[in-house]
């Protein structure tokens, strides 16, 4: 991620926009990340939960259970 300061936005705006096509962009103020410029698709995958799903223990499903109780047991005792 490359660093630029807002004042830097004013005279760079092109270069900024082009490199946060890129990879994202951090626009600092004072040396304090303020915003991050980065492509749409980038964005949209950071903001997408496709297939995520939460449960609570008396609603998840068998097979949910049956994964968190392996993966329990797999830790080390203390």
């Amino acid at each position: 991620m490359k660093f630029y300061t807002l004042t830097d936005l004013n005279r760079a705006s092109g270069e900024i926009l082009d490199t946060a096509l890129v990879e994202p962009v951090t626009l600092t103020k004072h040396g304090k990340g303020r915003l991050v410029v980065m492509n749409a698709d980038h964005y949209r995958k950071l903001t997408e939960r496709r297939g995520i799903q939460a449960f609570t223990l008396q609603d998840a499903p068998p097979a949910v259970m049956d994964e968190l109780m392996t993966g329990l047991a797999q830790l080390p005792q203390s």
